[in-house]
């Protein structure tokens, strides 16, 4: 089993070595916890629990001294306090090997001398293993449970280990159940990265899975395609959110390399991610498996083209913009400024474009890696001389309705109103006049680049 071991790790560092990126691999610090209950004396095949857990845990832990930048350590819990007529302890945990280096021998030494005696406390260990991890700005931390039973002092470990990822004080642990009985294994799957170990040969090959996991190296290539199932679409945006605790992963932004493939992403194998992808509107890929020690293709649709706004002539407005949303639903994806190129999803979108009055454009159509133009007419300026302050309105005459466009500003007594062309009317009473048969009313007209005085 030893030189199994040896060979299995010696690879695996060989891989490390030869890391794709180009960039030096993170530090990865695992702690192992070992439940050391009294169910742990218990036959397994060819000894205990405990022995054959022990012994073959040692062996992995020895095997891990030739891979650099992995440390070590070890938690036991219920092997402190013996459980007497009833009488236990649910704080039964003890951080029995700090991380550090050249620590292996520590640790399998003391894995000789553990014995069970207690109960089985997993959410108090996991909440107490957050504070074996020395602060480090650039780690991978990973627990592996290692346990035959489940939580005994009511506890919730699937609480504490969602909180440990969602602080990112953890990834996604590895749990590894020694003969569970199958009715209560769902219970452990909501706690991280779920292996049954049904006997010593089984329990062999999952720990060897496990390590694999936690230290090879894995890349990823996210391929946004286009309406012609090409991956052309780049230069956007992506977050890979934790898919199990929902907290952010990872950000890139897409890039297509010097030989036009999607580049190449560094992305830890643990877990499952939700990718977003923020386009406009953004796209999103669910619970995306990544396998380990390999280069995994994602595969995402993002056809795109652009939208360009522009006007017919000078453009009086100061920072005109446009709110832009999909055919027939009312949320804002994006206020498009004028003369800007932005890029959009392939469909169907609807413009309100903020001049006064306000332009209604629908079914504006986005194809795929073209550029569309939308065109208005230049405005005019009214030049609104009162005389008197008052409560004015001007209104837009729209067939047999007017429709209110702008109210005046009662402290002033002269406005100049950037307004699109067509006809218009000025509905105004002065302050001091206190009856509304003294309300003026004056139609006028807005030509393009022109400026129309209205005065009483």
């Amino acid at each position: 089993m030893q030189r199994i071991l040896s060979t299995f790790l010696i690879g695996l560092a060989f891989l490390l070595s030869a890391n794709v990126t180009a960039q030096a691999p993170k530090k990865t610090r695992i702690l192992f916890v070992l439940d050391g209950s009294q169910s742990m004396y218990a036959r397994w095949e060819n000894g205990q629990k405990m022995q054959v857990a022990t012994r073959l845990l040692g062996e992995m832990v020895d095997s891990l001294k030739s891979i650099k930048n992995v440390e070590v350590a070890l938690r036991a819990f219920g092997h402190t306090y013996r459980v007497v007529q009833g009488d236990r302890s649910c704080t039964d945990t003890k951080l029995e090997v700090p991380f550090g280096k050249n620590n292996h021998d520590k640790i399998i030494s003391r894995l000789r001398e553990i014995r069970p005696m207690g109960t089985t406390l997993i959410a108090y260990s996991l909440e107490q293993a957050a504070n074996d991890f020395p602060t480090c700005a650039d780690c991978r931390n990973i627990i592996v449970l290692i346990t035959d039973g489940i939580e005994e002092c009511d506890g919730d470990p699937c609480a504490v280990s969602l909180a440990l990822q969602r602080k990112g004080i953890v990834l996604k642990p590895f749990v590894i159940g020694l003969g569970l009985d199958p009715s209560i294994m769902d219970a452990f799957k909501c706690i991280g990265n779920f292996y049954d170990a049904r006997n010593e040969s089984t329990f062999k090959q999952v720990l060897n899975i496990v390590i694999s996991q936690a230290l090879n190296n894995t890349t990823a290539q996210v391929n946004l395609l286009d309406i012609y199932n090409k991956p052309t679409e780049t230069n956007v945006a992506m977050t890979f959110y934790d898919a199990f605790s929902g907290v952010p992963r990872y950000n890139f932004v897409h890039t297509i390399d010097s030989r036009g493939n999607p580049d190449t992403i560094p992305i830890d194998p643990l877990g499952k991610y939700d990718l977003v992808v923020h386009t406009t509107p953004s796209v999103e890929k669910k619970n995306i498996e990544l396998t380990a020690g390999t280069h995994n293709y994602i595969a995402v649709d993002a056809a795109q083209g652009s939208l360009v706004l522009q006007m017919n002539g000078f453009n009086e407005y100061q920072k005109l913009q446009a709110i832009v949303r999909k055919k027939g639903d009312m949320t804002t994806l994006y206020a498009h400024s004028f003369d800007e190129e932005k890029n959009y999803l392939v469909g169907k979108y609807d413009l309100e474009i903020m001049t006064l009055p306000r332009i209604l454009l629908t079914d504006v159509n986005i194809a795929q890696s073209n550029q569309t133009k939308v065109m208005i007419p230049q405005p005019g300026v009214a030049s609104i001389g009162m005389g008197v302050k008052g409560y004015g309105s001007v209104f837009v005459e729209k067939a047999d309705k007017l429709e209110l466009v702008t109210t005046l500003n009662i402290s002033s007594v002269r406005e100049s109103i950037v307004l699109q062309p067509g006809n218009y009317r000025l509905v105004f009473r002065p302050v001091n006049a206190k009856q509304s048969i003294y309300t003026k009313e004056i139609p006028f007209t807005i030509t393009s680049g022109q400026t129309t005085q209205v005065k009483f």
